[in-house]
């Protein structure tokens, strides 16, 4: 890859992270809110050096050599070759030279390296879609962090709670707050194949980007699964089953649903947030 192609690709680059970051909330299907200053930063650091490279190399066309002209190189290694008045040696250093010259301006590097354009225009012109269920069939922990005391749960019916607040007071309350209440939440649909006439309500949260990603996942008892990866919310009560009684750690992690609407996708699709009610 030539050095002025090189320039044109942090250029796209650059403007394609700014897309993303600047002109779109795009950038929160791959990393978490908080690290947006630094998705800016970068991206003005790339349009930088590439402007600085465009003007070194001068895009869009780089300096071509004519069939006669002679590089630097070549004319010094033949007025060196002039001083020492060695006649074959002026030869031989006119020949080293001209070879020189020749690969430098056919310096070309791996063809591999064009692939680099690829994720470039992917971020330009389409963006891949967050993970999804894919990703959360794969991921059976519903890791919560431990909670010393529960809020009393909102008097609203029903009671709008996080995945996250779900799974939590399912295992961990001993107050049995959710017993014989009517909660809502939302995530987006993954197929349950280890059990016929059950599907799961997702949410995906992150740490820091995408790649560290876990699940939350809930049950889904008493109504048909939507296409995998829809946005829905959910209204229900706790489902017992198993034999584990609600508040203990083996409790299961299950609704059975009442009812089962479609909603839009959240702008950040990684936040379990709590839902509003419609």
């Amino acid at each position: 890859m030539r050095r002025h192609v090189q320039a044109a690709l942090l250029l796209l680059t650059g403007s394609a992270v700014l897309h993303i970051s600047v002109l779109s909330q795009v950038y929160l299907r791959y990393v978490k809110e908080g690290l947006r200053p630094f998705l800016v930063a970068s991206a003005v650091l790339l349009l930088l050096l590439g402007v600085v490279g465009a003007v070194r190399d001068g895009l869009p066309f780089a300096p071509r050599r004519t069939a006669g002209e002679e590089t630097d190189d070549e004319r010094t290694d033949d007025g060196q070759a002039a001083d020492d008045g060695h006649a074959a040696d002026d030869e031989h250093q006119h020949g080293h030279g001209h070879g020189h010259g020749h690969g430098h301006g056919h310096e070309s590097g791996p063809r591999v390296a064009w692939l680099l354009f690829l994720p470039v225009l992917a971020l330009l012109l389409y963006a891949p879609p967050a993970l999804g269920s894919y990703t959360a069939a794969r991921e059976t922990d519903n890791a919560v962090a431990r909670v010393a005391e529960f809020d009393p749960l909102p008097e609203a019916d029903p009671a709008p709670l996080a995945l996250s607040g779900f799974i939590a007071r399912v295992q961990q309350d001993r107050d049995r707050s959710l017993a014989g209440r009517t909660v809502l939440m939302t995530g987006f649909v993954t197929p349950a194949k280890d059990r016929a006439g059950t599907w799961y309500l997702t949410r995906l949260v992150v740490s820091c980007c995408a790649a560290d990603s876990r699940s939350l996942r809930v049950r889904v008892h008493g109504a048909p699964a939507p296409p995998a990866d829809t946005w829905v919310t959910v209204t229900g009560t706790w489902h017992p089953g198993g034999g584990s009684a609600l508040g203990t750690a083996t409790a299961p992690v299950a609704i059975d649903a009442r009812t089962v609407r479609r909603v839009e996708e959240p702008v950040n699709p990684y936040q379990d947030t709590t839902p509003l009610l419609p």
